[in-house]
């Protein structure tokens, strides 16, 4: 027979649970903040496309996770590389050489990166120029995304000046503004990288043609902020792992140029270190 002492502990017993069950669901999303975790992809391509293709992108892995995440970029290349510097995002995708630099300002962390993936940067020309050698751009002006883009302008400017082959720079914000004003023949040349080239507009790829490329980096990385809790990222990783067995996963993944996505370690940019690479400085 239950007795009124035992009903009132059992009462007591569940309401007890029930308070610190919700109350400790609410101290852990506390720290979201409002709208979700911002993920910043950087402006390589106009604003219309980038967020055609990362937006359905980021909203896939906010479902699949539970994580609330929000897509975000910047007006140019410099903006958002400093924005990282500054702690704004809370997510990230951004270039090997500007991941180790906002790992040690700011503690971002490598989580992820394109699987088997290697990045180029790359020099390219319109299919019918009579250009085939570098020297042959001696004195000329290139088109470049940005004077703060790693793998799109230091990497490229780095070799000419090892060449002694000076050239005249015009910066144009993104990515695919270089490659299109080469197209259209407003250079003779732009800087770019492996990664946008192969999710360039076909009509605007087939008017192009690769010039120049160099060794071989390692890929983008997908960091985070330390300030997000780390089950958070591994839910947000183990949707990324599995995308390549979705259908909707793996037609996400193409629009962004790449084929599957693996889990990363901040040692697997331990070449960028060693290489000590210097970049170049826009002076």
């Amino acid at each position: 027979m239950i007795t009124v002492k035992t009903a009132l502990i059992t009462f007591f017993q569940i309401f007890t649970f029930v308070v610190i069950f919700f109350t400790s669901t609410f101290v852990a999303r506390a720290d979201v903040p409002s709208g979700g975790y911002t993920f910043g992809i950087g402006p390589t391509q106009s604003a219309t496309e980038l967020t055609k293709r990362w937006s359905p992108f980021i909203q896939y892995l906010s479902e699949k996770s539970g994580v609330p995440l929000q897509f975000k970029t910047s007006s140019d290349l410099a903006i958002f590389k400093q924005q990282f510097l500054n702690s704004v995002f809370n997510f990230g995708l951004l270039n090997p050489y500007h991941y180790l630099i906002s790992r040690k300002a700011s503690g971002y962390t490598a989580f992820a990166h394109e699987k088997n993936a290697k990045l180029y940067a790359l020099l390219v020309v319109r299919k019918d120029s009579p250009i085939t050698d570098v020297k042959q751009l001696k004195g000329k002006t290139l088109a470049f995304p940005s004077p703060t883009a790693f793998i799109g302008t230091w990497v490229q400017m780095a070799m000419l000046k090892e060449n002694n082959i000076d050239v005249y720079r015009q910066y144009v914000y993104s990515m695919d503004s270089s490659y299109l004003s080469v197209a259209k023949g407003l250079f003779p040349a732009g800087g770019g990288e492996s990664r946008t080239w192969g999710a360039l507009d076909p009509k605007v790829k087939k008017q192009l043609r690769v010039l120049w490329n160099s060794e071989a980096y390692p890929p983008f990385a997908f960091m985070v902020h330390p300030r997000v809790p780390q089950g958070d990222v591994l839910k947000v990783l183990h949707v990324m792992e599995t995308m390549d067995t979705d259908p909707q996963g793996i037609e996400l993944l193409k629009a962004v140029n790449m084929k599957g996505i693996e889990k990363a370690t901040d040692e697997d940019y331990n070449k960028m270190r060693k290489k000590n690479f210097k970049p170049f400085e826009d002076k």
